[in-house]
């Protein structure tokens, strides 16, 4: 390990790529918690469980139930705690990005009120994984490349 690594460590000094890891995993964290709080969420008396049967708006936008916010919580809680070395950073980021990118993908195919529906999605929720799931994984890949030497070895 280079002498500015070991200090960059020592320091808690973190590359772009954990902290792109860091920020994903807050701001997912903080959506999964305004799940649950009532005014951040509309209609909060309908929130159910799982199933394209909750009413339940973050922000009044997106459809939330309880199993999708604590999917948003435990997605959180994995990008902050990843974010300590900059190989698990860039594996958060990309993993979780294809991931939103297949939940994209399956918003467009599946009909909202399917029963296969269980995380209620709507076209807002939709475009969000499709932002979300290009963001993540650009960050990945291009912050990937001032990480150090190992992390870029493990890329070939």
């Amino acid at each position: 390990m280079k002498t500015t690594e070991a200090a960059s460590a020592a320091y808690g000094f973190r590359k772009n790529v954990q902290k792109s890891s860091l920020l994903v995993g807050v701001a997912l964290f903080v959506l999964g918690l305004l799940g649950f709080i009532p005014g951040a969420t509309a209609n909060y008396g309908s929130l159910a469980f799982a199933g394209h049967g909750s009413e339940a708006m973050l922000l009044g936008v997106f459809q939330v139930s309880v199993l999708h916010n604590l999917i948003h919580l435990l997605s959180g809680v994995a990008g902050v705690l990843m974010s300590r070395r900059p190989l698990s950073a860039r594996n958060f980021l990309i993993g979780a990005g294809v991931s939103y990118m297949v939940l994209w993908t399956l918003g467009q195919f599946l009909a909202q009120d399917s029963p296969v529906n269980i995380l209620p999605v709507n076209s807002a929720d939709n475009w969000l994984h499709l932002i979300l799931g290009m963001a993540m994984i650009g960050f990945g890949v291009a912050f990937s490349r001032d990480a150090p030497a190992k992390l870029r070895e493990s890329r070939v």
